[in-house]
């Protein structure tokens, strides 16, 4: 396992016209250091999704993870579906990722994303490790009350 510092930061619809709120809040959750993401997800406006997301490596260089499987998050949630979402150089346009959805347990639990398992929307390009830049939780696509905290992401083999 490979800890990964993280920076999260919060993004919603907002940027393209829609409505959903949401906030980031670094919070303690049964003893666990976390960055929690709270909100609600509007359709309104052409909207659909508020994230957290943090980057893995400056403009000039991507991050290469070629050398691992995939990732594990420690995360906690209210029973939603999720998607975590990853970003490469390869990625040109906003609404492009390589995405895998996950349910956030109402406990603390560790969700494992093999890179093997990531499905591409929006782009032809297969999707390539070596060539990271960043990685999204996001709520996304209905109408819903987000709630999820992640206090850890790790890189595995």
């Amino acid at each position: 396992m490979e800890p990964l510092r993280t920076d999260w930061r919060f993004v919603a619809d907002g940027v393209m016209g829609g409505v959903s709120e949401g906030r980031i809040e670094r919070v303690v959750l049964d003893g666990r250091d976390a960055a929690r993401l709270t909100g609600s997800v509007s359709l309104d406006n052409d909207g659909g999704f508020i994230q957290i997301t943090t980057d893995f490596a400056p403009e000039t260089a991507p991050f290469d993870a070629s050398d691992w499987t995939g990732f594990e998050v420690d995360v906690l949630g209210n029973g939603e579906v999720y998607e975590l979402r990853l970003k490469t150089s390869d990625v040109t346009r906003p609404w492009q990722s390589y995405r895998a959805a996950f349910t956030a347990p109402a406990e603390w639990g560790t969700i494992r994303v093999a890179f093997a398992d990531l499905d591409p929307y929006r782009i032809d390009a297969p999707f390539d490790p070596s060539q990271l830049r960043r990685l999204g939780l996001v709520a996304v696509g209905r109408e819903f009350q987000a709630d999820v905290a992640v206090s850890a992401l790790r890189l595995y083999r």
